[in-house]
């Protein structure tokens, strides 16, 4: 049942009046102590997430689920590209703000995958366990082999998608619909693009161009794959979806809009004011920059996925954070140079020993993530693989640690890809070629 018009003006009232007093401040110049900082604008980030949320579930009438959650996907990570670019652009006249560059970017993919993918799989569990109603197909295990020509793979009759004629079991494991085998191709190209930084000891322009124009591809290959089955909407975004369409696009633009600004004034200050707290306590700013300030920056997208894990929108969830991951290892590590250059430095981002590590291991972690992901289902001991990896760097945080880890990763997800070499053909594949048809049994 549809919320009421009261409620819908409720609810907007109080997600501005939350947003409001970060962005005037922000506007105004206004110091904020740190402490005061870290909870007023971390208000109005959480605001921008929910804000972004009614406005990708609203924009999924009029458009591609798929492309909606890459747009939505974009706006999310904007505070995460507001911050780094900031520190490439300084680096140009103060080389000092070149390791803080890679830090952020480093920090905020590896946050991505080791803590936001686990994440998800533990509010769809608990979801599951609240509702006791998602249920799988019996027939076919979640570990074989998923294509589009089995009568039980995920994108047939009889698929997890939209069998309803074989019994039923309660379903476990997190699961990708077919259509998210364009990500995953995409993803495995800039895996190995990726691979170059670690090995040149920079961020070169001509990584930057390949990467970019990666980005532009996934978006148009994206844009023309048709949409997916339509989604149930609650709340804000089933009011707003019932709107004819004028009214309804202008809310869900209006709300892409406002969302973004919001994360522009608010997530910035809320990351500084994370560093000067911290700074107080005599924590190493490479740290801070590396992990608090990206806290900051992924927690809209994060707080979106939770909400759709929650809601047992489990292929929504991990698809959001699957084109997160594409638009940081893409788009963003492709700006860096360029920022870089206007900021009076050269066409190449240098990277020093440390730095070069660093990328090497998030470089590492994404084949390891790309592996779990290929065969479409995301299970709970793989994102405890995930998660326990990722916790090992605190850990262990030397050079030769991150070294060993790196090979860790790599032999593990190796190991898993030439397992599932099918399942990376068939993503492969999907970047340039039509898709079967997904949920044809319905």
């Amino acid at each position: 049942m549809a919320i009421s018009r009261d409620v819908l003006v409720g609810r907007v009232a109080v997600t501005a009046a939350v947003a409001v007093p970060a962005v005037v401040l922000r506007l105004a110049g206004v110091h904020v102590p740190p402490v005061a900082g870290m909870f007023l604008y971390g208000a109005g980030v959480l605001a921008a997430a929910v804000l972004l949320m009614w406005a990708a579930e609203t924009a999924r009438v009029d458009m591609s689920g798929a492309l909606a959650l890459a747009l939505l996907a974009l706006i999310a990570v904007l505070p995460e590209y507001a911050v780094d670019l900031y520190y490439a652009y300084r680096a140009g006249s103060e080389p000092a703000y070149t390791a803080y560059a890679a830090a952020n970017m480093t920090g905020a993919n590896r946050l991505l995958v080791g803590v936001g993918w686990a994440l998800v799989v533990l509010a769809f569990a608990l979801g599951a366990r609240r509702t006791g109603r998602h249920r799988q197909p019996r027939g076919r295990s979640p570990g074989a082999a998923p294509g589009p020509d089995g009568p039980n793979g995920p994108d047939g009759p009889d698929g997890a998608d939209g069998a309803q004629t074989r019994e039923a079991v309660p379903r476990r494991d997190v699961h990708l619909s077919g259509h998210h085998r364009i990500e995953l191709g995409f993803l495995a190209i800039a895996a190995v693009i990726a691979f170059i930084p670690s090995l040149t000891a920079e961020i070169g322009w001509y990584v930057s161009i390949l990467l970019i124009a990666l980005y532009v591809a996934y978006i148009l290959r994206i844009a023309r794959s048709g949409g997916q089955d339509a989604e149930e909407l609650v709340g804000v975004p089933e009011r707003l979806a019932a709107l004819p369409a004028v009214p309804r696009r202008v809310a869900t633009w209006g709300g892409f809009l406002v969302g973004a600004l919001i994360i522009f004034a608010s997530a910035e200050p809320f990351a500084e004011s994370l560093v000067e707290a911290g700074s107080s306590l005599g924590i190493d700013e490479f740290l801070l920059v590396q992990w608090l300030a990206p806290l900051a920056s992924e927690a809209p997208e994060l707080i979106v996925a939770v909400v759709f894990a929650w809601r047992l929108r489990d292929n929504d969830a991990i698809g959001a954070l699957l084109s997160s991951k594409i638009n940081q290892w893409t788009l963003l590590i492709g700006t860096l140079p360029l920022a870089y250059k206007v900021g009076g430095g050269d066409w190449s981002l240098p990277l020093d020993s440390r730095q070069t590590e660093e990328v090497l291991l998030t470089a590492a972690q994404t084949v390891l993530g790309l592996a779990l992901l290929i065969d479409l289902y995301f299970r709970r001991w793989e994102a405890a693989l995930l998660f326990a990896l990722f916790a090992v760097q605190f850990v262990l945080p030397g050079e030769t640690a991150r070294l060993v880890l790196s090979g860790v990763y790599l032999a593990i997800g190796f190991t898993v890809l030439g397992v599932r070499h099918r399942d990376l053909g068939l993503a492969m594949g999907a970047v340039v070629l039509p898709l079967v048809p997904v949920n044809r049994g319905k």
